[in-house]
């Protein structure tokens, strides 16, 4: 079974509503970072102090194919396309150790499925 990681780096206010997309696309887990960035534009003030807004980073661990329906899912339902308030990317896993077996189960289950 071939796994990937998805990261996705968004503006934090979309983080629930990519929690909450990721899992009707079938998405188990996801593990949640807090970010920042500097991105092209410049940054806004405040009587001197700078305006950074937060990010949050999630981190799903999904088998390969998966991935890819949570990757365009989340591009869709969070409008990536048109709006620069985050990015998604894959990164495919080469080896895993400690994925929740009932994960592993559920990924044998959507393949037998499809089959």
């Amino acid at each position: 079974m071939k796994f990937a990681v998805l990261v996705a780096i968004l503006a934090e206010e979309l983080e629930e509503k990519a929690i909450d997309s990721a899992k009707q696309a079938g998405a188990g887990g996801v593990t949640i970072l807090d970010g920042r960035g500097i991105g092209t534009k410049e940054k806004k003030t405040f009587f001197g102090l700078t305006y950074e807004g937060s990010q949050s980073v999630l981190i799903f661990v999904l088998e390969k194919k998966l991935s890819v329906t949570v990757l365009k899912k989340l591009t869709k339902d969070l409008d990536l396309t048109a709006h620069s308030k985050g990015v998604v990317f894959t990164i495919p896993l080469e080896h895993i150790a400690g994925i929740d077996v009932g994960q592993i189960e559920r990924f044998e289950e959507r393949i037998k499925d499809e089959i």
